[in-house]
């Protein structure tokens, strides 16, 4: 299967930027009468993933975890400014989009300093594995769409990594977390090459 079954959303991300919608829409409206430009918001958020990135490297495992809980929740906040003032554009999409995965590489990139630093092979080749992952996984959505096709589908994008990276970092558990995103993001790739090759046979 390569839709998400939830409620008719394609992703996850998707039902849960509806569900959302409740604290995301009224925080919206708040922000442009303060005159907050949604550009703003994507910037702030990759800021703060960026230095937890750093409280990553430095082996602050479970507290890094906390802080990406708190700092990956103004993900949702520069789309819901830029529907509610009216200022959606092609280069906030393409900021929002380029910082997204500038943002995750600088998590894993963190946790790639703390791995060299503790002498661990290990988790080094996982953090490698799901770097590529995840740098596929919007490769071939990007892809698909420069030739014409859809590609959302995929049950571990961004949204489901960071939360999963999130707790499992908060919970301790570091390795297994690590093989779940090196696994799931290419399970996920493979969902899209496929879902593509069905699309290109019609």
């Amino acid at each position: 299967m390569s839709r998400l079954d939830v409620g008719g959303y394609e992703t996850l991300t998707d039902w849960m930027r509806v569900q959302a919608a409740v604290i995301t829409t009224p925080a919206a409206r708040w922000l442009t009468h303060l005159g907050i430009h949604p550009n703003t918001m994507t910037l702030l958020g990759f800021g703060l993933t960026a230095a937890v990135a750093v409280v990553l490297a430095r082996g602050r495992l479970q507290l890094g975890g906390l802080l990406l809980a708190l700092t990956s929740s103004l993900d949702a906040f520069d789309g819901a400014v830029a529907r509610f003032s009216g200022k959606k554009s092609d280069f906030g999409a393409f900021l929002d989009s380029t910082l997204d995965r500038l943002s995750e590489g600088a998590l894993l990139c963190g946790l790639l300093v703390w791995a060299v630093g503790e002498g661990a092979p290990l988790p080094i080749y996982l953090l490698f594995a799901a770097l590529l992952g995840s740098v596929m996984v919007s490769y071939t959505r990007a892809r698909a769409e420069g030739v014409g096709l859809t590609c959302k589908v995929g049950f571990f994008t961004r949204v489901e990594r960071v939360l999963l990276l999130s707790a499992g970092l908060m919970l301790g558990w570091t390795l297994p977390t690590l093989w779940v995103l090196a696994v799931l993001t290419w399970v996920t790739v493979i969902q899209r090459i496929l879902h593509v090759y069905r699309q290109s046979l019609r």
